[in-house]
């Protein structure tokens, strides 16, 4: 243990910003296929559901698996740094074989690639992120962390959308691995892991010494003998098919209802949901490091009023009626945009506020466990369903209404957010308890 205390330095920083960037970029290969779903489905005469399918649980299945071994590894020391740096190259190089399928099949090879190397990326970044700066600062930073889905979308949507329209879908995968080699690089061979609680106190680490040579099946036990835990999970697996669902086939959404080319919907959705997602993101951060200290409950209620407040401008961004328009700078803007901004702003609190309630929830060497399951519970069930179900539901859809199919299909999946917000209420109160229970243990 070293001798001087730990504090936050420039190298602290420089290390957040590479693991957002590592962040960003697993988001922008994961989802920059929502702004090709149609050239694709054209190309391979696929149907909604097959393309669902190829979205949603062909990467979500091995993703969301094979995070928890992975996690384990991480709560017994390994090597952070090396994990990520690693995984990050490995997807990288698949997303870049996404381009360089020849059918159908092999690009959900390639898309079962991405999977496999972006499940060691997120848990031991979310318990590398917790072990740079104290709790009274991690917020803010998690929150700078969880720009990663916001500003994924964001490029892929704009870029990705120049790219494909004017290179073609496949160049869209080529370009965007190519970062994500550099990146894994760069976090390899300058930086180092900071080491695990170095914020915590002794008696924090010490427990956490105990706990790490606990086996799995008993380690597992007691994460999900925290009952706050396990409603969170719940709460964010419905909110993931919602998040998942949507993000994927907003896109084509536009292209088919507002006749929009691939660049033009990238570029609005992009702007719409990204960049107000992103801010949003930074926001809810700041707001919660904020409101926590007064009352802790915050950290549960703010995600549960911005999902409660995401619900009706979703709706009205499916809803709305397509000839409401207004100008900017001589091009007509679809009304329904300013409710896709609205529902992006709201959005985006669950997911970073949710992430740094699990880092209060958990031991030093319970978190990358904790986050691994909460993200296996976001993307099996999320990312797996999200696309499959909207797929789906939009092939029946259309069957009886015609175009308007997905519309209705992404209005119908939007409902799962009433029981979403359900949950989170009923989290509120044993959180505050395992606080208190926490704090109690350490005194």
């Amino acid at each position: 243990m070293s001798i001087m205390p730990p504090k936050v330095t420039t190298r602290s920083h420089f290390t957040l910003v590479l693991l957002a960037l590592v962040y960003v970029f697993s988001f922008i290969d994961r989802n920059v296929i929502a702004i090709v779903i149609e050239p694709i489905k054209q190309e391979f005469g696929a149907s909604d559901t097959l393309m669902g399918l190829l979205t949603g649980l062909a990467f979500a299945v091995l993703y969301g698996v094979l995070g928890i071994p992975l996690g384990r590894m991480v709560d017994r020391g390994a090597d952070r740094r090396k994990m990520i740096s690693i995984c990050c190259g490995l997807w990288s190089m698949a997303t870049m074989a996404c381009g360089l399928a020849t059918s159908f099949w092999q690009l959900l090879i390639a898309r079962m690639t991405v999977a496999i190397g972006e499940a060691g990326g997120m848990a031991p970044s979310v318990s590398m992120v917790a072990d740079l700066y104290p709790k009274a600062r991690r917020s803010m930073a998690m929150g700078i962390f969880m720009l990663g889905p916001q500003m994924g979308m964001l490029i892929a949507m704009v870029v990705g959308g120049y790219i494909a329209q004017t290179y073609g879908w496949r160049t869209t995968f080529i370009a965007f691995g190519i970062p994500g080699i550099l990146i894994a690089a760069t976090l390899f061979f300058f930086t180092r892991d900071p080491g695990r609680g170095v914020f915590d106190s002794e008696e924090e680490r010490r427990q956490a010494a105990l706990a790490r040579d606990i086996k799995v099946g008993p380690q597992i036990k007691s994460i999900f003998a925290v009952r706050a835990f396990v409603l969170l999970c719940m709460g964010v697996a419905l909110t993931g098919v919602v998040g998942y669902g949507f993000g994927i086939w907003a896109p084509t959404f536009l292209l088919r209802t507002y006749e929009m080319s691939l660049a033009q919907a990238g570029l609005l959705f992009g702007i719409s949901s990204g960049l107000f997602a992103v801010l949003g993101t930074l926001f809810c951060g700041w707001l919660c490091d904020r409101l926590i200290v007064r009352d802790t409950r915050w950290q549960i209620a703010l995600p549960m009023l911005g999902i409660l407040i995401s619900l009706p401008m979703g709706i009205a961004f499916l809803l709305w009626p397509k000839t409401s328009t207004f100008d900017i700078a001589g091009y007509d803007i679809p009304f329904a945009m300013l409710f896709c901004a609205g529902f992006a702003f709201f959005q985006s609190w669950w997911p970073t506020l949710t992430f740094a309630a699990v880092s209060h929830l958990l031991t030093s060497s319970q978190r990358a466990m904790g986050a691994a399951f909460v993200n296996m519970f976001m993307t099996l069930v999320g990312a797996g369903l999200g696309p499959f179900l909207s797929g789906t539901l939009s092939d029946f859809y259309t069957r009886s209404m015609g175009p308007d199919g997905l519309r209705w299909a992404l209005a119908t999946v939007l409902g799962l957010l009433l029981i979403t917000v359900l949950l989170y209420a009923m989290a509120i109160k044993p959180y505050q308890r395992r606080l208190v229970e926490l704090d109690a243990n350490l005194n």
